[in-house]
């Protein structure tokens, strides 16, 4: 197992992960737009080239992101946990909804085989990540 960080962005992103790559010798890993999800023609035109899911490597660790309109970065944080196999994924998805709030339930996206969010009974805000 092992801990990420993923920060929400208002609509700057991919702006920001540039300048961190620029300034802070990152390597951007990856970028998904909200468009190139399955339903993405669900998603308002404006939003489209948004990121839905933003990954960079900083100084060895791994920040990930997206773009949310009325986010306010760092006040909509979650603890993301990258698993390392489905099955794991889907053990630990079960204890922390156990109680909890769903907000996207466990499904594989273009960018995981396993993904989910939810708050858990405690009120902390999880991302659980399988992208193998």
């Amino acid at each position: 197992m092992k801990l990420d960080i993923y920060v929400n962005y208002k609509r700057n992103c991919r702006e920001a992960f540039h300048f961190y790559e620029q300034h802070l010798g990152g390597k951007i890993l990856s970028m998904t737009t909200f468009g190139e999800m399955p339903g993405g023609g669900n998603v308002n035109e404006d939003q489209k080239n948004d990121i839905v899911h933003g990954r960079i490597e900083i100084g060895g660790g791994v920040l990930m992101g997206a773009d949310i309109a009325q986010a306010e970065p760092m006040r909509s944080a979650y603890l993301t946990l990258t698993l390392n196999t489905a099955a794991e994924a889907e053990r630990v998805y079960a204890i922390l909804a156990e109680g909890g709030e769903i907000f996207m339930k466990m499904e594989q996206t273009p960018f995981a085989t396993r993904f989910a969010m939810l708050r858990d009974k405690f009120g902390a805000s999880w991302m659980l990540l399988c992208e193998s």
